[in-house]
């Protein structure tokens, strides 16, 4: 068993390989050429003429990138598709977006004069140290202009995915499962604000507001920017004395308990979610969700095929395939059935048992196939051994 944390699922997505252009064993250098051919392409500044159409393909082409471009982001989207990559509920947006760099590869010129005129100095540094490009993606995306992002949004928290291998048996019949789940939760005596009872107090730096106020004038233009305050990080209030529980981060870890309904006739891979058993939400966002993927242990006995079909192999007799015979096979129920070998049966034939097969969970069952497998004795006695010959001697003669 393990388990892994990711984001929630996203439904029906159109396939980030499809979005670049490549295809799914493309290496990473063919990748960044697909992005910055698309983004020459479809950068909303350099499609005057239909920029909201273009800045949702460049969107659009930048998440298939960031996944992508992430060798560990690529190989949980190739595992586990759109579940796999954690964007949290809203989606993807440029707060996920990692890599500025690439675009300021692409445009680094045609912006730095942008934001030059607007009296931003320099440098791409003029936003605490992070990146002019990723500022100004931000603030494209809330549609203000100059603007302010909310640090105390509310968001959910992250999915957690969980590995389970169960019996074949019990995938047929259905089991209750107990498994424990680690996972961060709100911490129950600060109420996730990481202070203790008393220890907050409001921030002298903005007032309680969370913002920030600078005014710039550049020639004729006056030039107004509201961004986050870097003392309370926009919050309005600052801890001063720390939660001795959680150490002031407002979460803890714990090892939760979980029991898991396994239904009768799930099929490897099935994922069953059971809500509000994932990650903490932030600033009083909703839990994720505890995402159970179901995995089958091989059988000694049986092999699952395609539609609940059974596979079983049952050793017999040359005499039994020769003059017809009926043996007893267990089935995945625990079950004896009797299964009628026709005289005549030749080596490895394969004879149905209709509805004896794996149950699934919309009703239907499959069909047990019994494979008959020629055991040939390794000892023979004397007396054996004469009768084979004049069995041996007598076909000879008659073919």
């Amino acid at each position: 068993m393990r388990r892994e944390r990711r984001g929630e699922l996203n439904g029906r997505k159109k396939d980030y390989y499809e979005i670049l252009g490549v295809s799914r064993n493309a290496t990473q250098e063919e990748i960044k050429r697909a992005f910055r051919r698309l983004a020459k392409k479809y950068h909303p500044d350099l499609n005057k003429d239909n920029p909201k159409e273009a800045e949702e393909k460049f969107k659009e082409i930048s998440e298939a990138y960031e996944v992508l471009s992430d060798p560990e982001k690529r190989a949980a989207y190739d595992k586990y598709g759109h579940a796999g990559v954690d964007f949290g509920p809203g989606g993807f947006d440029w707060s996920k977006f990692t890599r500025f760099s690439d675009i300021e590869d692409i445009f680094g010129d045609f912006f730095r004069d942008f934001f030059k005129d607007f009296g931003f100095g320099r440098g791409f540094g003029d936003f605490g140290g992070g990146s002019l490009f990723e500022e100004f993606f931000k603030r494209r995306e809330r549609g203000a202009g100059v603007g302010v992002e909310r640090e105390r949004v509310p968001r959910r928290g992250s999915d957690i995915f969980y590995e389970l291998e169960i019996e074949l048996e019990e995938a047929a019949r259905g089991v209750t499962k107990e498994i424990y789940v680690e996972k961060e939760q709100i911490c129950e005596d600060c109420g996730g604000s990481g202070a203790a009872p008393g220890g907050l107090r409001t921030c002298e730096v903005c007032g309680g507001t969370g913002q920030v106020r600078r005014e710039q004038h550049y020639g004729f233009s006056h030039f107004i920017s509201i961004s986050t305050c870097p003392r309370c990080h926009g919050r309005g209030e600052v801890v001063e004395r720390l939660c001795e529980t959680c150490g002031g981060s407002g979460r803890r870890k714990v090892r939760k308990r979980v029991l898991v309904e396994i239904p009768a006739g799930v099929s490897e891979g099935t994922q069953i979610k059971i809500a509000g058993e994932g990650e903490a939400g932030e600033n009083g966002g909703p839990a994720g969700d505890l995402i159970v993927i179901v995995h089958i242990r091989p059988h000694k006995f049986f092999k699952v095929l395609r539609d609940g079909d059974l596979l079983c192999e049952v050793p017999v007799r040359f005499a039994q395939l020769a003059l017809g015979d009926e043996i007893p096979v267990r089935t995945i129920d625990g079950d004896i059935v009797k299964v009628k070998i026709p005289a005549g049966t030749e080596p490895d034939a394969v004879l149905k048992v209709r509805k004896k097969g794996m149950p699934s969970i919309h009703g239907r069952r499959g069909d047990l196939l019994v494979k008959l497998k020629l055991r040939v004795p390794k000892r023979l006695s004397r007396r054996q051994k004469e009768l084979l010959r004049e069995f041996d001697k007598e076909e000879r003669t008659a073919y």
